[in-house]
């Protein structure tokens, strides 16, 4: 700012010294003239960008806004952490549904929360204790379900006592300034704006990108300075049970990105979100402790009361808290509907599980249609006639090394037609999943502020926004062997009695005599990468599965 100043300061100077006498001649008088000019319009592009940075919306972060009436507790247990730090309480409290806790800042008028359905709507913004504004805390869902009401006191000690360098006016009036010309950034880059506002704001977002380039060096170094501030005087309170809960945070994570990516997303991608993902953080975390020895006694601090019991309704806010994760990391609809409604746990199995294995049998065989395979009607080994058979023997025919099956020995082409056929219906799996996914409904942006919106395909300043849960490149044959689990799944589940099921860590399983059954793996890849479907035809027989019996599809 001082250097749209320094034009005027001048100009001033030069207009000062002609009307006294001083500056006087023809070329002082084209120097004043330009000079002011140049003032001028200097002027009015710093008020111009100062407008657009106090007016533009900051950024926030989509939460579960919980009111005192619904988290009285929870409240309560807030304001004595604060008062035992000697630092400002929050102005409210909301829920995020991420392992995460930190404060921030709402004092914007645009910035104050829409209530969610269920919930009641969030007061205006103001402490805790009728002060002056303070920011909100956020605290992240799954710590509530997970920590003990004494674990998690102890690890939001450090994010509370971040409100008392908050109330600093120079610390409050440099993250303003900040938080205004991040929001100016993005309302210049703002879409559906006609030829002449983007003309209009293109500047103004280019001198905001470049002081905020300026000045990320000093708010970097102001925000460590404040986290170590806040860090020390949170060692007065249960710094040593802090050092304890920070390995259930390490742990918490981990549970809930097994369950984001194995659990979760498959039903997001058909339409069901589950409704009470902070319950199933706690069954992933205790079954992940069952079979860790890493984490063997965490369970034994269940006993102890959860830090969801500070809420009225745990219930509610947790299906709350599971639509908003669907919708910032899967981009689904705000709100249920016909093709978005909620799936209890005991449904899962059924509703998700099930559906999903015969819908990748079904595409299976459509590709198999596609490619023109026989039925396998005749058995395994020998050519039938084309068909639509949906059948189990169908998929391991066209997989298996057919040649060898019929003559005893390979020829010096089987091995390379067996690559081709394998490498044929990989790409015509990975083809059709992806013409079935661009025909979907696009995910629905989630809007943060002015200009900031987040979804699946969106772009910020670093290019397009990945896919979240953030998966592992897949290979086509990593497909291939997806699809054919799926189909083996569907072929025990009608012909040998098994059932779906869900593991807590690793998604859809398959119960035989209500036993989970994970050896299936191993045989699939002999298959699919190598031809060879002898394990596999050794693990259904031990099963009892019947591959020439046709399954149900979608």
């Amino acid at each position: 700012m001082t250097g749209a100043l320094l034009p005027a300061a001048a100009a001033v100077v030069l207009l000062i010294g002609g009307a006294t006498g001083r500056l006087t001649g023809p070329g002082w008088d084209v120097a004043r003239w330009a000079v002011s000019g140049v003032a001028l319009v200097v002027l009015l592009a710093g008020l111009a960008v100062a407008a657009v940075v106090a007016g533009a919306k900051p950024a926030v972060t989509p939460t579960v806004e919980l009111t005192k009436a619904s988290a009285p507790d929870l409240y309560r247990l807030v304001g004595d952490l604060a008062e035992r730090l000697d630092v400002p309480v929050p102005s409210a409290i909301a829920l995020t549904p991420d392992c995460d806790s930190w404060l921030e800042e709402r004092a914007h008028p645009a910035s104050r929360p829409t209530p969610r359905a269920g919930l009641p709507k969030p007061p205006a913004a103001e402490s805790i204790r009728g002060g002056p504004t303070a920011p909100v805390l956020v605290i992240g869902s799954p710590f509530l379900w997970w920590m003990r009401v004494a674990e998690l006191r102890a690890v939001l000690a450090p994010v509370v006592a971040g409100t008392g360098p908050a109330a600093h006016p120079d610390i409050a009036a440099a993250r303003r300034f900040v938080r205004g010309l991040d929001a100016a950034v993005a309302t210049a880059a703002a879409p559906g704006r006609g030829m002449a506002g983007r003309l209009a704001l293109a500047p103004l977002g280019r001198i905001s990108r470049v002081l905020l380039g300026a000045c990320r060096e000093h708010i970097t170094q102001l925000e460590r300075g404040v986290a170590a501030a806040s860090s020390e005087r949170a060692q007065a309170v249960d710094y040593g049970l802090r050092i304890v809960a920070q390995e259930q945070v390490g742990l918490a994570y981990a549970g809930w990105d097994r369950l984001l990516t194995r659990v979760a997303l498959p039903a997001w991608r058909m339409g069901r979100w589950p409704s009470r993902l902070d319950v199933g953080v706690v069954s992933a975390l205790t079954e992940l402790s069952r079979r860790d020895r890493l984490a063997d006694g965490f369970t034994s601090r269940l006993g102890e009361r959860p830090a969801c019991d500070l809420l009225e309704e745990p219930g509610v806010v947790d299906e709350a808290a599971s639509l908003l994760a669907a919708r910032l990391f899967h981009g689904g609809p705000a709100t249920p509907g016909p093709d978005w409604s909620p799936v209890d746990w005991q449904e899962y199995p059924e509703e998700v599980v099930d559906r999903k294995w015969r819908t990748e049998a079904a595409r299976l065989h459509r590709v198999l249609d596609a490619l023109g395979a026989h039925s396998g009607s005749e058995g395994p080994g020998r050519a039938g006639t084309t068909g639509t058979s949906p059948t189990l023997a169908r998929v391991m025919d066209h997989l298996a090394a057919e040649p060898l099956a019929l003559t005893g020995a390979p020829g010096p082409d089987d091995g390379r037609l067996d690559e081709e056929r394998t490498d044929a219906l990989a790409a015509g799996i990975t083809a059709e999943a992806a013409r079935e996914e661009a025909l979907a409904t696009p995910p629905e942006p989630v809007a943060l502020g002015d200009g900031h919106e987040l979804w699946e395909g969106g772009t910020w300043d670093e290019g397009p926004l990945p896919v979240f849960p953030i998966q592992p490149p897949r290979t086509g044959r990593d497909l291939l062997a997806d699809h054919v689990t799926a189909m083996v799944c569907c072929a025990a589940v009608d012909t040998a009695g098994a059932a779906p099921g869900l593991d807590w860590l690793d998604g859809p399983a398959l119960l035989v005599e209500g036993k989970r059954r994970s050896d299936l793996t191993g045989p699939v890849l002999s298959l699919v990468e190598d031809g060879d479907p002898v394990p596999l035809r050794g693990w259904l027989a031990s099963v009892g599965v019947r591959p020439e019996k046709p399954v149900r599809l979608v």
